[in-house]
């Protein structure tokens, strides 16, 4: 692997419809089928102040453990995506497909932001294929958390 100083990820999101530098998002590692961050958050918060992120790339979903400016867990926040690689390695996108899975300590799971998908069916914000996708990883993600191989997940992050 190489210098990760060289790689610059990007956050796309289509609701609403932006890209992001996460220039000042802090790489701990970085390949095809995996990314692992820190970061502080971009706009002042009074529930969480930073996190870890652990991207799984082919897998499509990012998974966040939110941390409080104590370093308490807030929640795990995870995001399903789907990931652009370009520039031999060195630029990633990681597209938002919209519906997220907060999970609590306490085994609380929620799902969110569902209506962004009927929004974007509706108004044809973002193909057919990346919808079904999206589902398609969410249905994966909840049978992990539900399966109870979440852990196998955040171990990643933990590690950090």
């Amino acid at each position: 692997m190489e210098s990760t100083g060289d790689i610059k990820l990007y956050r796309r999101r289509f609701i609403p419809d932006e890209i992001i530098y996460l220039k000042d998002d802090e790489i701990i590692s970085i390949d095809n089928e995996k990314a692992v961050t820190k970061w502080n958050v971009l706009n002042p918060r009074h529930d969480f102040t930073h996190g870890v992120s652990c991207y799984f790339i082919k897998e499509g979903f990012k998974i966040s453990k939110f941390l409080d400016e104590n370093d308490n867990i807030v929640y795990w926040y995870c995001d399903i995506i789907d990931t652009d690689i370009s520039d031999n390695g060195k630029t990633y996108v990681f597209k938002d497909l919209l519906i997220d899975v907060i999970v609590y300590e306490n085994g609380f799971v929620k799902v969110v932001d569902l209506e962004e998908i009927g929004t974007a069916l509706k108004s044809k914000i973002i193909s057919d294929e990346l919808i079904i996708k999206a589902m398609e990883r969410a249905d994966r993600l909840l049978n992990i958390i539900y399966g109870d191989r979440f852990k196998e997940y955040t171990v990643n992050i933990e590690e950090v």
